[in-house]
């Protein structure tokens, strides 16, 4: 069971993240729509970056939904030849994850968090398999044009409830530590 604080909580936390992760540079518009997930014809975007972040009492899947278009390209690679809109999302999608689990590591000290990976968006078709206790879908532009999209969901094993107080710029963001 997920209490209506921990639902809010996470879609706040989630839409703060994507709010100042999803952009590259300082100034950069990014706006988060909620959306009704069931009424979604299709995901937003035909590719998907997707991330994992597991505790003992819940796992959290992020789907990130783009299409790799002129105006993602355009934003995220510019003129940049040697990097493709996957490798770049893929790393912007990190560090928004990075921010998620920041955020509720504060409330669950047992926390792990995939790498990226790369799927279809049509995965998001499949998510009900996973049985979730919540789930969201968000629509994301950023910057006026670029059109991302987003879906969460939640499973968990046992009662979550938290609330979460947002800390706007946390230590770290997400990147890889080594020990």
């Amino acid at each position: 069971m997920i209490t209506d604080h921990a639902r809010r909580s996470i879609e706040a936390i989630f839409c703060h993240a994507a709010r100042s992760r999803l952009t590259l540079r300082a100034g950069d518009r990014c706006e988060t729509v909620a959306v009704d997930l069931a009424r979604r014809p299709a995901p937003p975007g035909k590719d998907a970056v997707v991330l994992t972040i597991s505790a003992i009492a819940f796992r959290l899947l992020i789907v990130l939904h783009f299409n790799d278009d002129e105006a993602t390209r355009r934003y995220y690679v510019g003129d940049n030849a040697e990097r493709t809109v996957p490798e770049v999302l893929m790393e912007v999608a990190n560090l928004c994850c990075g921010f998620v689990n920041q955020q509720l590591v504060t409330h669950f000290p047992d926390l792990g968090m995939s790498t990226p990976y790369a799927l279809s968006s049509l995965c998001v078709d499949y998510l009900e398999e996973l049985k979730p206790d919540c789930a969201w879908a968000f629509d994301i532009v950023v910057d006026g044009d670029v059109q991302l999209g987003a879906t969460l969901c939640v499973c968990a094993n046992a009662p979550l409830d938290f609330v979460a107080t947002i800390e706007a710029e946390a230590s770290s963001e997400g990147e890889l530590e080594l020990f």
